[in-house]
């Protein structure tokens, strides 16, 4: 599945459009907030960022993240991660997947040289999750990315730095996905894994000129087939943040604001949210 790969990196689908990036800008009277679209992970080619990204990082005060890059690397959070990420009631994955859901499960397993047997008491969400990773190191998906270079970037020089969310939130946003409607997800969500690769081109290519619309058609509407999910990793989180970026949009600092790409895509993205409130957006 599209969504789950995306989700990995948190980065979009879709074609080429010419003369744009992935970084916008918000005014609203005197003040300014830069937003960003980010890949969590990248290869070395993928370096240098476009020059939109340093262009509104040296023209910012304070940087805003999804959450502090820093927390989630804590061995504190890596800690809890491994217990929540685990069924702890005696259940495993035959006993919530459906037959054909646990057996494609366990021939990707082997695929990615993660055998099922080691993660029978796995969340099926994050057993599809760490499968997919496994396929993008394999196809050279190993460097830091936009978020934690920024994050680097912004401690050694001494700019603030604040978050949207909790790490809190998002363990349980990542421990819980797909849950209640386990065999489907898992069955989709396996449907892109022999195609990381090409895939992935596809993906950076979209990210560096920041094409929403191919974003909506391939990432957007395909999370749609499930809704909960697009209501728990999108939707509702974008909404979330709507009135943070607005706080940010009356006072004098100016703020970078760096998500994931695909919450800037479609009509509930973070794009489509301010302009409806009336905000001037810009795209770099």
């Amino acid at each position: 599945m599209k969504f789950i790969l995306s989700y990995a990196c948190l980065i979009a689908l879709g074609g080429q459009c010419l003369g744009q990036s992935s970084v916008w800008k918000v005014t609203h009277g005197k003040n300014t907030v830069y937003l960003g679209g980010t890949c969590h992970l990248l290869r070395k080619a993928d370096y240098p960022l476009p020059k939109e990204f340093d262009l509104a990082y040296e023209k910012s005060d304070k940087l805003f993240f999804e959450v502090d890059p820093l927390e989630l690397q804590a061995p504190e959070f890596a800690m809890r991660l491994l217990a929540e990420s685990a069924y702890q009631d005696g259940r495993t994955l035959k006993h919530v997947l459906n037959k054909e859901a646990y057996e494609a499960l366990a021939e990707q397993g082997r695929k990615s040289n993660i055998p099922i047997e080691v993660i029978h008491k796995t969340k099926p969400g994050i057993a599809v999750m760490m499968m997919a990773l496994q396929e993008y190191t394999k196809a050279g998906v190993t460097q830091e990315g936009v978020d934690l270079h920024f994050h680097t970037k912004a401690v050694k020089a001494g700019k603030p730095i604040g978050s949207l969310e909790t790490a809190d939130f998002q363990l349980k946003l990542i421990t819980s996905i797909g849950e209640g409607n386990e065999s489907a997800f898992v069955l989709y969500s396996l449907q892109d894994l022999d195609n990381v690769s090409a895939l992935y081109n596809e993906l950076i290519q979209a990210w560096k000129v920041g094409d929403l619309k191919a974003t909506e058609r391939l990432f957007i509407d395909d999370m749609k087939k499930f809704p909960e999910v697009y209501g728990q990793l999108l939707k509702g989180r974008n909404e979330n943040w709507l009135p943070q970026i607005e706080k940010m949009l009356k006072d004098k600092p100016t703020e970078y604001v760096l998500v994931g790409f695909g919450h800037m895509a479609g009509e509930d993205g973070v794009i489509e949210l301010l302009k409806a409130k009336g905000y001037n957006v810009s795209q770099l």
